[in-house]
């Protein structure tokens, strides 16, 4: 974790997760994301699992996005992640998803067959925004712990 900048500590920031500034504009939101295939089939393994880890990565670059924490599971994907104000939640979720699914059937055509009608995402998704250093934490640990617990998300 970061340590906080005497600036940061002088207004009682303490973890390290100073606002971010972009042009005019300084912001603090980040988000809990979480995603399934398409009827939570289990094709997010190996090799494929690896190079959606790297697209998400590469997308949150292209759109001044930071990822905190990421996840991928093999039936689902877990993002806390830090988006300018420009972007509604909704948006930062369809320009993950729909970018990512564009890239991954194109390297992977194979799990095509699996997913009948040919779309990797579920429709449905989870969103929460988080703000306080105990709810980023908290956050935090349960997406680094994902393997260890699982939680059933049902869209």
């Amino acid at each position: 974790m970061k340590t906080a900048s005497p600036k940061a500590k002088k207004y009682g920031i303490e973890s390290g997760y100073e606002p971010r500034k972009k042009n005019k504009t300084c912001y603090d939101i980040k988000y809990h994301i979480v995603w399934i295939p398409k009827y939570r089939k289990i094709v997010l393994e190996g090799r494929i699992a690896e190079r959606l880890k790297e697209i998400l990565q590469e997308i949150s670059e292209r759109y001044d996005f930071e990822i905190d924490t990421m996840e991928v599971m093999e039936d689902h994907v877990h993002l806390f992640l830090s988006a300018p104000p420009r972007y509604a939640p909704a948006r930062v979720v369809q320009i993950m998803r729909s970018i990512s699914a564009k890239l991954v059937f194109e390297e992977f055509p194979e799990i095509k067959k699996e997913l009948w009608d040919g779309e990797l995402w579920n429709d449905g998704y989870f969103v929460r925004s988080t703000g306080d250093k105990v709810t980023s934490e908290v956050t935090r640990n349960y997406i680094k712990y994902q393997h260890k617990q699982q939680m059933s998300f049902d869209f």
